[in-house]
């Protein structure tokens, strides 16, 4: 197959390619080489990217709608500082993908399989998550912009807000260490065993979400929603909770020590 006199096949080496609107529903470009390729608002709609090198590959506005771009631990797809801005990778099967330092901001992931995704520095402000499967992904320093997180003392209004919705998402230990996701929806997601430690969580929803044994330690929760949440057997220790809702919350077994409470007390 060729378009704009490049051939479009398996292992193609398409680098610096120029494929910008144009039509590839259901190609198989595996193993291909797309360094720094340009496929803005590309029809990439069913396509096979499994194992494809995307790095710094504008995809901005493409659409990814159930692409195959998972591989495996070695020779997964790299999507390293690729550029996917307002995308549509909605139930794409992403699992072992490599987005580090991507930037996803107004992407839509609904339903998207990021099972151990590396989503390391990734910007996903304003990104739809919903129902989306992230059990394992890291999202480490995700949105952090160098925020210290471990800083009780923030100054709130300089913060990132980056109103992510994560609706029912599937974190099942995430690895979420430093990421902000201030003002985000994570409304009955599961983040079971998830590692939040440092996390900007200022007014997050987190109603009717499965928290239990996730690691909150150093956390910001400030004004966050936890209604009827699930926090048994939570490491809270130093989080500050200040101004947060915990109206019904389950915290058996939670660890509060040190933590800053809603009226600005200190839990010993």
């Amino acid at each position: 197959m060729e378009v704009n006199g490049y051939q479009i096949e398996p292992g193609a080496d398409l680098s610096d390619a120029d494929l910008r609107n144009t039509n590839l529903t259901r190609v198989n470009l595996r193993n291909a080489n797309l360094l720094r390729a340009n496929l803005t608002d590309a029809n990439l709609s069913d396509a096979n990217l499994s194992d494809a090198n995307l790095l710094r590959a504008n995809l901005t506005g493409a659409n990814l709608t159930s692409a195959q771009m998972d591989g495996s631990t070695l020779t997964r797809a790299n999507l390293w500082c690729a550029n996917l801005g307002g995308a549509n990778l909605s139930f794409a099967s992403l699992e072992n993908v490599q987005l580090f330092r991507a930037d996803l901001t107004r992407t839509d992931l609904t339903f998207a399989n990021l099972t151990f995704a590396d989503l390391t520095e990734a910007n996903l402000c304003n990104a739809n998550l919903e129902n989306a499967n992230l059990t394992n992904a890291d999202l480490s320093d995700a949105n952090s912009q160098g925020k210290e997180f471990g800083n009780l003392n923030w100054d709130e209004d300089d913060l990132v807000m980056t109103n992510m919705n994560l609706r029912n998402a599937n974190l099942t230990g995430a690895k979420l260490w430093n990421a902000d996701l201030t003002q985000s929806n994570l409304g009955n997601a599961d983040l079971t065993g998830a590692d939040l430690s440092m996390a900007g969580l200022i007014g997050v929803n987190f109603f009717r979400a499965n928290l239990s044994r996730t690691n909150l330690r150093n956390a910001n929760l400030s004004r966050a929603n936890l209604t009827d949440a699930n926090l048994t057997g939570a490491d809270l220790s130093g989080a500050n909770l200040r101004g947060a809702d915990l109206i019904r919350a389950r915290l058996t077994g939670a660890n509060l020590t040190g933590a800053i409470l809603r009226d600005g007390s200190i839990h010993n």
